[in-house]
């Protein structure tokens, strides 16, 4: 028997045997919060999300799109638009107007789903149904569904499209991932296994629900009934204060999350006051590889358990885990958070090599369908049967998987990919710029941050603040420089090409790895 997997599966199992259960605790006082939903409440709003999308005329295969921090609607999306048929769209709400118009534009969403904090910046943004998650506006869409009512039968396909991610990289404009129902699926009980999801958990979404679906930590949670508490913005002594409400057991987020959680316990306990989830809590993270000095500090100062993961939006996430082992438990906490700075073994189900140019390959039932509407990137990244990640490595003799460099023209800052040619290009629309190279360099908060090395034009003056104002007016603020230099010349091959390792080499001194 072979039954399709389906992320539908998911909230089905989640509201057949916890349904009386707080499934989600939305924001409070936000316009839209839908409040406290048990599990058979959320059940039965993606069931009516299902139905309203039947009544607008939106067909199986169509592109429903959403812009929005982390909600109660985007989770109950997630099963509503993707469990019946249609093809989920989550969109980085920190893009501005150009950029979320070509998303838009570039899946082809027949819907569009607006935050309504966002609804004035993105008013340029149009889709034949652009609707705003007010309350008001978006009420026949989230609408719990009728006693019975079904909508519109889909036969599942494990191979049908679930989520388009869009991705920025090393092309200027972002590439939008096809993950599957089964990359979904099987990333996700395999992230739960890894983790010990269970049912006693609680679950606190600090990561971005538009990044690579949460990681997929959404659909591992639902399935096992935990309930999951919303965020909309990071702070860490926000974040302290719901885990100690909560009783939270669970996160993840990038190396940015971390910094801003130890930052506010130190305070916490320079007041003299208590650090919540000592010996119950444990973080998962990744986006960029945290020193082990981090590490250490989340163990030691908070009583946390730090799990790192490695892994890129094509490949639904997880690729590589790293939870400390029982064999590790005598040892002195900054050996022990040395051992856990590596990326990690292969996760079940998953192969990693290195190629001959060091680059990582893996191999995996979690790795995308390819780039939507580009096969020529698609067969680049998938060559010869393996996916190409961009990233430099190596495997040690224990087996675990060390990055040691980032050979996509790509800068991870907080978490949060930025295509080095995107800033680039906007760096040369200046009529100062005759030639601009942008690097990642370490940054103490964010990992890595956004550098800009120019060289301007016979003539011409551009101030450092200049420059970094004119990124700022044409491109969201996370993917803008924080600092430029400007230089004479920019070292470049025989052949004219620009040697960014060599620009990088510099700064990352005294640095084992060359990603921070």
């Amino acid at each position: 028997m072979k039954v399709p997997l389906s992320v539908a599966d998911f909230l089905s199992r989640g509201a057949a045997v916890y349904g009386d259960r707080s499934a989600v605790f939305d924001e409070p006082g936000t316009a839209g919060s839908l409040g406290t939903l048990t599990y058979r409440e959320l059940e039965s709003r993606a069931r009516g999300m299902g139905l309203a999308l039947d009544d607008l005329g939106v067909e199986h295969g169509e592109r429903v799109a959403i812009v929005s921090p982390n909600a109660a609607k985007f989770l109950v999306a997630y099963f509503g638009v993707s469990g019946f048929g249609r093809i989920l769209v989550p969109v980085n709400y920190r893009l501005n107007s150009d950029e979320v118009s070509y998303i838009v534009e570039h899946s082809a969403s027949t819907v569009l789903l607006i935050d309504p904090e966002l609804e004035d910046s993105l008013r340029g943004v149009s889709a034949k149904h652009k609707i705003v998650l007010d309350g008001a506006a978006d009420a026949a869409l989230f609408a719990a569904a009728p006693a019975g009512a079904e909508p519109a039968a889909w036969a599942a396909d494990e191979d049908a499209t679930a989520s388009i991610n869009y991705t920025s990289g090393t092309t200027a404009r972002p590439k939008g991932v096809q993950l599957t129902h089964r990359n979904c699926w099987l990333n996700a009980t395999t992230f739960g296994w890894h983790t010990a999801v269970t049912d006693r958990d609680v679950f606190l979404h600090t990561l971005p629900m538009f990044h690579c679906n949460g990681w997929g930590m959404p659909y591992a949670v639902t399935a096992m009934g935990v309930p999951q508490v919303v965020v909309r913005r990071i702070d860490g002594e926000e974040i302290l204060r719901r885990v100690e409400r909560y009783g939270v057991t669970l996160l993840c987020g990038a190396p940015a999350v971390v910094a801003a959680i130890l930052t506010a316990a130190a305070d916490r306990q320079a007041a003299g006051a208590s650090v919540p989830g000592a010996g119950t809590v444990r973080i998962v993270v990744a986006g960029a590889p945290p020193p082990s000095k981090t590490i250490e500090r989340v163990e030691t100062e908070l009583g946390w358990e730090f799990v790192q993961i490695y892994g890129l939006t094509e490949t639904a996430p997880l690729l590589t885990i790293n939870r400390a082992r029982q064999e590790w438990d005598g040892l002195p906490s900054a050996e022990r958070a040395r051992l856990q700075a590596r990326a990690g073994v292969p996760a079940v189900g998953v192969e990693v090599r290195i190629d001959e140019d060091g680059e990582v390959l893996a191999k995996s039932n979690n790795v995308f369908a390819g780039y939507w509407e580009q096969p020529e990137e698609s067969g680049k990244a998938l060559a010869g049967g393996w996916f190409h990640t961009g990233d430099g490595g190596d495997i040690d003799d224990q087996n675990y998987l060390v990055i040691s460099d980032r050979k996509k023209d790509v800068i991870i800052t907080g978490g949060e990919n930025v295509s080095s040619i995107e800033v680039e290009d906007c760096l040369y629309q200046h009529p100062a710029v005759a030639e601009a190279a942008v690097i990642g360099v370490p940054d103490a908060k964010w990992g890595e941050t956004v550098k800009a090395l120019v060289v301007l034009r016979p003539g011409h003056q551009a101030s450092e603040s200049e420059l970094i104002d004119h990124c700022r007016s044409r491109l969201s603020h996370f993917k803008c420089p924080t600092s430029v230099e400007v230089r004479d010349v920019l070292a470049r091959t025989a052949t004219g090409k620009l040697q960014k390792f060599k620009l990088r080499e510099p700064y990352w001194q005294g640095f084992e790895r060359k990603v921070n």
